[in-house]
Order: structure tokens, then C-alpha cells, then sequence
């Protein structure tokens, strides 16, 4: 939602099997819990292609409307939302806000009954963050945030380098991007934190990917990128990184690489 967007519509795609995998149905059924009865109103911040609604819209009861919001016009336009349904097969309403994070108002969620968020957090700054926060308490609704990367990557059969890199890739991850000093594995803790201080609660779940042989394509576009990122950040790194990325490659190709790359769910409200 930050007016520079880092996804594209055909990595959404990519790991969207392996995002509704790991999101924590228990929060899901919380927010459930904690929602009004009758039509409720859910804003959705940083949006993307809408797989959150399209996860979280099912397990929530209706009638639903859903305010999407995103700072890249470019990608909601590959919004693919017909065919949801709240729990009761009821078609949701949708409607799209194109506007950057930094932009967002204090009062944006008035009128709101919950607040959602997935995959966002992590490339976003802490004021940011804040931002968001103080919306969440004017609005005086619950929040859900899915899968903040906490930086914790898991490859079997382990191999030495996997610790320089998941370094220098979470080194990338909290860089200075144009002026915007990201957060990256730090956001879920700083966003808990903010949270309690405000007076809320807090629950957190693990939200970890389970990537094997199944999922081949998606774990060799996330190797790309892991490795990538790493090495823009350490350049000393990439003569080891090229190699590595060969032999990553052919364990893929055997069937024999397992990843497990963490996530945390978030969900406050107010006490």
C-alpha cells in the first residue's frame, strides 16, 4: 500500500496456495467472534490482487462490504473478487481506494467494522505502522494483520551458506529504501508493541509456509528472489550465491528440497 508497490499479479498468483495454507484459521474464527452482528464493513489495506478477502470473506458472517486499499492502481486491476461469498454464499460488495500508506487519514476507517491486512507489514516503515495503529484505535475495530515475514527460513538438507544469506536477505528487508527505513522482520513485534502500549489486545499465530516438491515453481521463484536480495545487499556474496542457487536448483529437481519460511498473524482489538 506504500506508493511503491513490490508485488506483481503473477507472484500473488504464484503463492497464493501456499498463503492460504498458512494463515491462522483460529484468529480468522476470532475476528469472526468479534465482529457486530447484522452487515458488517471490512477495510483491507494494501490489497493487492485480494487474496485475503478472498481467504478471510467465507469464514466471516454477512452481509459483507469490503473497502480495498492500495497505493498501485495498476495491481487492482487485476482484482478478481466475483465469485466470493461471505459464509452464507451471500456475494460481498467491493470497493477499491487507490491512495499511499503514508497518506492514510486517521479517521480512514470510520464506518469500518474490522480492519484487515496480509503480506504488507514488512515493507513498510514504522511511522507507518503507527499510522495504521492510530486509524485502528480512532476507529475503535479490530485488526488483523497475515503473514509478516519474521526472518526465520528453514532449507533441508541444510547447506553452510543458508545463514549468510538469510542475513543479508533480512539485512535487505529493514533497508533504506528511497527514504523509508523498512521494517521488515522487525514489523510484527513493533506492531504488537504499539498495540499493547495503546491499551489493546494482542494475539499472535504462526503462519509458516510448508514448501516441498509440490511446490516447485513457487520455491524456485522464492529462491530467485531470496538469494537476489541477498546478494544486492552483500555483492561479496554473489560468486558463492551463483553456485549455490545450481545446487539448490538440482535438489529441487530431485524432489528433495524442503523450505520452511516463517510468518506471524496478528490480530488486536480493543479491550
Amino acid at each position: 500500500m506504500s506508493s511503491v508497490s513490490t508485488a506483481t499479479p503473477s507472484w500473488l498468483a504464484l503463492r497464493s496456495s501456499a498463503d492460504d495454507a498458512a494463515r491462522s484459521s483460529e484468529l480468522a474464527v476470532l475476528l469472526a467472534r468479534l465482529l457486530p452482528l447484522g452487515p458488517v464493513v471490512l477495510h483491507d489495506l494494501g490489497t493487492g490482487t485480494g487474496g485475503m478477502t478472498r481467504w478471510l470473506a467465507p469464514r466471516l458472517p454477512g452481509p459483507q462490504e469490503w473497502v480495498l486499499r492500495d497505493g498501485d492502481a495498476a495491481i487492482v486491476g487485476h482484482l478478481d473478487l466475483d465469485a466470493v461469498t461471505d459464509d452464507a454464499g451471500r456475494p460481498i460488495r467491493v470497493s477499491v481506494v487507490v491512495e499511499a500508506l503514508e497518506t492514510l487519514a486517521t479517521r480512514a476507517f470510520d464506518g469500518a467494522s474490522a480492519v484487515t491486512a496480509s503480506a504488507l507489514l514488512d515493507v513498510v516503515t514504522r511511522e507507518e505502522v503507527r499510522r495504521i495503529i492510530d486509524a485502528c484505535v480512532a476507529a475503535g475495530v479490530p485488526a488483523l494483520f497475515s503473514l509478516s515475514v519474521t526472518g526465520t527460513v528453514v532449507l533441508d538438507p541444510p547447506e553452510a551458506l543458508d545463514a549468510a544469506i538469510g542475513d543479508a536477505f533480512n539485512a535487505h528487508q529493514r533497508r533504506d529504501a528511497d527514504g523509508r527505513r523498512l521494517l521488515g522482520p522487525d514489523a510484527a513485534p513493533v506492531l504488537t508493541r504499539l498495540f499493547a502500549e495503546a491499551g489493546w489486545r494482542v494475539r499472535t499465530a504462526p503462519a509458516p509456509w510448508h514448501l516441498g516438491a509440490t511446490d516447485a515453481p513457487l520455491v524456485a521463484a522464492w529462491l530467485d528472489g531470496w538469494v537476489g536480495a541477498a546478494v544486492e545487499q552483500r555483492p561479496e556474496l554473489a560468486d558463492d550465491a551463483e553456485a549455490y542457487l545450481a545446487r539448490r536448483a538440482a535438489h529441487l529437481a530431485e524432489g528433495a528440497l524442503r523450505v520452511t519460511v516463517s510468518h506471524q498473524d496478528v490480530l488486536a482489538w480493543p479491550r
